[in-house]
């Protein structure tokens, strides 16, 4: 390697270091640093680099990793699953868009062949930022998310018989059956090689290759395999990202594949951001401060082009109100493959430098302002929601049918829309406790509701959904929604119907415990936390620690952690253990072998053995508050503790004493 190369790699490392830590500190998301960082260390304004053909390289090894990874994310059952998304509403958004923009094009004095180009240029939309930000955010899977992707599968599909077709527009000669025959035939044989390598090559030589059990040999394979896929495809005329996308879906169906995307994501990130600093290279500022208005017009122009007809898209193949704003602001932007087809068109003559300076500018800006516009997209749908908008329009052409659910009291609210809550549902279900699920995904509401269970399928930000769950009567509200705003509102929301529910949050980090506790949550249960005190709880276990000093010891953790954060009762929106808050109150069913099963609380001397109190006692189907001292325990009595969180700890070890033997 040339000293050159080296130098070039150490300061876009150390650039984009610095930036990117910058716009951490303020929210900003890493992958407008790397564009900023390309920018200043390109050939027009700093000029840092002093190779940029090498760092296009591992620019180009960057894409090809990420699509791989989005094919290993994506099966071939997926993909048929979703044919209709990819062929039809991926065809009716780009062709929406190229026809659009092309008739625009013509109002900036282009040819009608160049206006056509920039019509291919402005349908594509980036690939690489959406799945990063839908995958950062969770949101593949969502009925929104699976639309957005679909429609992205179809843009890099296209994109060559695009590749094709440029040359022609250029003026070059070429005998169009030929190249379509040719075409035909590379695209038959490549859908045979892939469904050959998914359902035989592939399992069987990743499960010879496990079989070593050297995680080096197995990496250096996933590799050659995604970098073999691409060179091949590559070869025969289409692009080296589509075929690492091909080698991702050849080896998806493999029990293997999630292994592979682990150890690839490293390297995904390392190589990706070299893509995003050469984009950014690539802009001359010059042009943008000699042409502000121009820019900043055409940059919001392709957005409301873009919003607009990806939303009708989405409209069109059945999605809320919601979805439509969601999807048609998620792929607002220019796409990197628009990049690969601007330089091909240069080359051609089919748009002049100014033009791919604006071109750049505007896709370089677009592609910067998409998190901000993937961000505010469920928010803006939810507040153009509130507005009186006709019913069709807010449900969809295909609205899902909704059952009136008879009303219900002193029930639980399960809000959620991930793996978790469905889980949680089951066991309530199977528990036969009273409750309602408000479900954010359309198809898992509808499961839900065959299934007999009492599900609203819509986003619990919403009023009306979360009284359709009887909200206002619920006596438990189980918020697990993963996003810290999304449970922020919805708390705000529950709490406003509800001022008596009992809210428990499931949060990613500690330090989201005291912002949702202040907005009204009584329970907060960090999900980085709760997974670290489970693994130290198998670990003293397996040392053969004692039961008893194990809970002690998790309840202080708990306790130095989250203190009285963790669990607030509130009355009036005061903490009524606000003076005392290393306490809490436990439920303890009584076994039947306990030692205090058959005697009378006098005798257990609870409070002066244990430091605890007991406060109710429910016998049957009776509750008895502020039991007498002569008030007999039974075995299967509901003894509910007030205490300190150790002193709890060590109570309920001899209550339920049949745990332990």
């Amino acid at each position: 390697m040339e000293i050159g190369v080296l130098k070039d790699i150490v300061i876009i490392f150390a650039l984009s270091t610095l930036v990117n830590f910058i716009f951490t500190r303020i929210k900003v998301p890493v992958i407008i640093g790397y564009l900023v960082t390309g920018v200043i260390a390109g050939p027009h304004l700093l000029k840092l680099i002093s190779s940029p053909e090498n760092v296009e390289v591992m620019a180009e090894i960057g894409v090809i990793l990420l699509m791989f990874t989005i094919g290993l994310e994506f099966s071939l059952n997926h993909l048929l699953r979703i044919r209709r998304i990819v062929f039809f509403g991926g065809f009716l958004q780009l062709i929406l868009t190229a026809f659009i923009s092309m008739l625009l094009a013509r109002l900036y004095h282009m040819e009608w062949t160049s206006a056509l180009f920039v019509g291919f240029l402005t349908s594509l939309s980036s690939t690489a930022v959406v799945l990063k930000l839908l995958q950062e955010r969770s949101e593949l899977t969502t009925t929104y998310g699976r639309t957005i992707v679909g429609i992205l599968i179809f843009q890099d599909i296209i994109l060559i018989p695009m590749l094709l077709f440029t040359p022609m527009l250029g003026g070059a000669s070429a005998d169009v059956g030929s190249e379509l025959l040719t075409l035909l035939l590379k695209t038959t044989g490549i859908i045979v090689f892939i469904y050959i390598g998914n359902r035989w090559l592939m399992p069987r030589l990743l499960h010879t290759i496990a079989m070593t059990h050297s995680q080096e040999l197995f990496m250096m394979s996933i590799l050659s395999i995604c970098l073999a896929v691409a060179f091949m495809t590559h070869e025969l005329g289409m692009s080296f990202a589509f075929g690492a996308f091909l080698a991702g879906l050849m080896i998806s169906e493999s029990e293997y594949s999630h292994n592979a995307f682990g150890n690839l994501t490293p390297f995904k990130d390392v190589f990706t951001s070299f893509f995003f600093v050469s984009i950014g290279m690539l802009l001359d500022l010059g042009f943008v401060i000699a042409n502000p208005w121009l820019v900043i017009a055409t940059v919001i122009l392709v957005i409301l082009i873009k919003t607009v007809i990806a939303g009708f898209t989405a409209f069109i193949l059945g999605h809320t109100f919601f979805g439509t704003v969601v999807v048609g602001l998620s792929i607002a932007q220019v796409g990197e493959f628009s990049f690969i087809l601007a330089g091909l068109g240069r080359t051609y003559d089919i748009i002049t430098p100014y033009h791919f300076q604006l071109f750049l500018a505007v896709a370089i800006t677009t592609m910067a302002l998409s998190p901000l516009l993937i961000n505010m997209s469920r928010p803006l749908a939810t507040l153009i929601l509130k507005l009186p908008l006709p019913q069709y329009l807010v449900d969809g052409l295909f609205p899902m049918q909704q059952f009136e659910i008879p009303e219900i009291k002193n029930h639980i609210v399960l809000i959620g829309k991930d793996s978790r809550a469905i889980n949680l549902a089951a066991m309530i279900k199977k528990m036969e406790l009273p409750f309602t699920s408000v479900v954010f995904d359309p198809d898992l509401a509808r499961k839900q509701i065959e299934k007999g269970d009492k599900a609203v399928y819509g986003d619990a930000v919403n009023e009306p959904v979360l009284r359709k769950a009887y909200i206002h009567t619920a006596e438990m509200v189980i918020v697990s929604v993963g996003d810290l705003i999304k449970a922020m509102a919805i708390v705000e929301k529950v709490r406003t119907l509800n001022k008596h529910a009992y809210i428990i949050v499931r949060s990613k980090h500690v330090t989201d415990v005291e912002e949702l506790v202040r907005l009204g949550a009584n329970q907060v249960i960090p999900e980085e936390f709760e997974t670290a005190i489970d693994f130290f709880e198998r670990i003293l276990g397996k040392y053969l620690i004692p039961r008893l000093d194990i809970e002690k010891s998790v309840a202080r953790i708990r306790e130095d952690n989250y203190g009285i954060f963790r669990d607030r009762e509130k009355v009036d929106g005061y903490s009524l253990l606000k003076d005392i808050p290393d306490i809490e109150i436990a439920a303890v069913r009584v076994a039947l072998n306990s030692p205090f099963a058959g005697k009378k609380i006098s005798e257990t001397a609870m409070r002066k053995t244990y430091g605890v109190t007991l406060v109710a006692l429910k016998h049957g189907e009776n509750i008895i508050p502020n039991p007498e001292p002569s008030t007999l325990i039974s075995g299967n009595d509901i003894a509910y503790i007030f205490g300190k969180p150790e002193m709890i700890a060590t109570i309920v070890n001899v209550l339920s004493e049949h745990q332990n033997t």
